[in-house]
């Protein structure tokens, strides 16, 4: 075979090497995960720390990878066997797990065949059992499936791999170097998920040109000789070998003072960490570090070297102090204050006026609405105050994101299209065996119904009985098989298209915007949404991210949007279509949901209509795929002259309508209630 990659041999990467040989002397710092760019011998340096560790003695036969010390934990096929257990040596194994990868294939599911075939009940293990005692590489983590992760990091953390399904539980010995990698621009992982993993750090290609040279060098020796070029780093990889056997000889005998307890308490409450999982972590961190290098007594000096392994992924920025209470006013400033408010309402009743760039005055009287409500981009245009040249302080501003709030619930809505994914939003049929069992099917979806399969061949049994001299209880034909029908909730795609034109700068209509769609936001980040952001200003609109799943970098294009210009809506109705469409493309049973944040006010046509009337005519031709479910809210404030544009809008799109108000959970109440918003 060909020989590993030796770990010696990598150039660099020191601190990403001092990591793995910790997570192989104490398995219990909890799994490393790697963060960085692809190409960075990330996979290489794994399998070649597989290479290192000695071969294991197993109790031959056994699929779960069991040690026959009578201290270690077995599995219920060994714990029935023994003492009576015969042994063998197997070199440590190193899984990979695929990304595509089921729940049944991981934890272990109910071998049909061999359970309808020697009449008991038998369990075919899963990765988590091949894994057991060696390592578990899972590369791009942050792309498996959430409830996969949870579950391979509860074996992690526990040691042992517990199946309770279709009516069967079953336990196994589970303990494993977990590795996971990642590349951040692909989306994070949730918080809670970062969590669990005990060591994490950051990796870069080489900057030194030497060291890039070198890099290349020993990569073509390997190539040309493997089996030289790994004699060549022998006595290195030896060493290595020797310091992690020596290592987990010497980490039960590993002392750690209170004081030094107390030091690690006292850094990670410095640094703002959530929970004490930090502290657990760090201090068996230090104890590996104290076994590696031969010392019994944990140092100030070890825990300084791990500490920013367990706290890089855990650090938080301390939260601001709250603004101190109000002391009441005297009734002198009380009286001042109440005759302000009454001014400031009465001067926000009045008609938006800007002198400087209106060029026909605004209609005086309120019987003139009729004919405002005939020309409305006319007065879209004198609202704005763009019939002229805009003013300079109108033309480029960047508001400050409004409060957030928590949104209702907003899904599409439930078909029989079976899709892949997870998430938390809409409910849809899944074609992984993941979900919940809702009904069977005799379509076969690599599923099996053994419910149903019973219920369907039990008719049959009688004339079955004996006419094949089968001694088996229960006799089942291929027209019996059926296959279950799984559902669970996935994310969704959500295109924001934000208005960020002049109008939406005044009266504080942008700051409640951005409120309203960092909120959006921060549900399809709960949600496990891929997010898009479409802005149209001045004469174009522009895709200002590209669809995907990190939503920080949502919030913070976001937080830097400028605002100012004209309104072009047609040029963002007609490239959210585009994006939508060539996302369909890509994932023809995708379920995206378009929201439209605006008030509706358009003063640029794409052609030689009207800018209202095009807009309209645009919105009047999303709406005819089925596929896609369109969201307006309304930003236009209530007041003596409101154009109603928005709702027109949602109206030509058959799309749901809410003002900004609308969104908020506590709005369901009402709607409940019967109330109308």
């Amino acid at each position: 075979m060909r020989p590993v990659y030796p770990l010696a041999a990598v150039v660099g990467q020191d601190t990403f090497k001092q990591a793995l040989l910790l997570a192989a002397v104490n398995p219990g710092v909890g799994g490393l995960l790697v963060r960085g760019e692809k190409g960075t011998a990330k996979s290489t340096m794994v399998r070649a720390l597989a290479a290192l560790l000695p071969e294991m003695e197993v109790v031959a036969g056994c699929v779960n990878n069991c040690s026959p010390a009578p201290e270690a934990p077995r599995c219920p096929e060994c714990e029935r066997r023994f003492p009576n257990l015969a042994t063998a040596t197997r070199p440590v194994p190193l899984v990979d797990l695929p990304l595509n990868a089921t729940e049944d294939r991981v934890s272990g599911g109910i071998d049909f065949p061999r359970t309808l075939r020697e009449g008991r009940v038998m369990v075919s293990p899963g990765l988590l059992a091949a894994a057991h005692r060696g390592l578990l590489y899972i590369d791009e983590v942050n792309l498996l499936d959430d409830h996969i992760v949870d579950l391979i990091l509860d074996a992690a953390a526990s040691g042992e791999n517990r199946i309770e399904r279709e009516g069967v539980s079953y336990c196994h010995p589970s303990r494993f170097i977990l590795v996971g990698t990642m590349n951040p621009e692909e989306g994070e992982l949730r918080p809670q998920l970062l969590d669990r993993f005990g060591l994490c750090l950051e990796v870069a290609g080489a900057e030194d040109p030497e060291a890039r040279v070198e890099l290349m060098v020993r990569r073509e020796a390997y190539d040309r000789d493997p089996n030289a070029f790994t004699r060549q780093y022998r006595d290195e990889s030896d060493r290595l070998a020797h310091r992690i056997v020596q290592g987990r000889t010497l980490l039960p005998r590993v002392r750690i003072s209170k004081a030094l307890r107390g030091f690690i308490g006292e850094l990670c409450r410095e640094n703002n960490v959530a929970g004490h999982r930090a502290d657990l972590v760090l201090e068996q961190a230090a104890r590996a570090l104290a076994a590696l290098e031969g010392k019994a007594e944990v140092s100030a000096e070890h825990i300084g070297k791990v500490a920013p392994l367990v706290l890089l992924h855990r650090r938080r920025d301390a939260q601001p102090p709250p603004p101190p209470v109000p002391e009441p006013p005297q009734p002198e400033e009380q009286e001042e204050q109440d005759q302000e408010e009454q001014a400031e309402q009465q001067e926000q009743q009045q008609p938006e006026e800007n002198p400087e760039s209106q060029v026909a005055p605004p209609p005086s009287q309120p019987q003139q609405q009729g004919e405002q409500e005939s020309r409305p981009e006319e007065q879209a245009r004198e609202d704005e105050g763009q019939q002229g040249q805009p003013s300079p302080d109108r033309e480029e501003h960047v508001f400050e994101i409004g409060a957030t709030f928590k949104v209702k619930p907003l899904s599409a809505t439930k078909d029989r299209v079976v899709r892949r994914g997870s998430g938390r939003r809409t409910r849809s049929r899944i074609s992984q065996k993941q979900g919940r069992y809702v009904k069977s099917t005799l379509r076969d979806t690599g599923d099996f119904a053994l419910d149903a399969t019973l219920r369907a061949a039990a008719s049959y049994q009688r004339q079955r009985a004996g006419s094949n001299g089968s001694a088996l209880a229960v006799q089942l034909r291929p027209q019996d098989i059926r296959c279950k029908v799984r559902e669970k909730r996935i994310g969704n795609f959500l295109l924001f298209v934000v208005d960020a034109s002049g109008s939406m700068g005044a009266r504080g209509r942008m700051a409640a915007s951005k409120g309203a769609v960092m909120s959006l936001l921060l549900d399809a980040y709960q949600k496990r949404d891929k997010v898009s952001m479409i802005t149209f200003r001045r004469d174009a609109a522009t895709v200002n991210l590209p669809p995907t799943t990190s939503v920080d970098m949502a919030g913070r294009l976001l937080s830097e949007m400028p605002v100012g210009g004209r309104t072009p809506l047609s040029a963002g109705l007609a490239k959210s279509f585009e994006q939508v469409r060539n996302y369909l493309i890509k994932n023809p049973t995708a379920q995206p949901i378009v929201l439209f944040i605006t008030d509706g006010k358009c003063n640029v046509s794409l052609g030689d209509r009207q800018p209202v009337e095009e807009s309209l005519c645009l919105a009047s031709a999303l709406s005819r795929d089925q596929r896609i479910r369109t969201i307006v809210v309304d930003t236009e404030e209530a007041g003596l002259v409101t154009f109603g544009l928005a709702r027109r809008l949602a109206g030509a799109m058959d799309a749901q309508y809410f003002k900004i108000d609308d969104l908020k959970a506590e709005a369901l109440v009402n709607i409940v209630r019967g109330q109308q918003p």
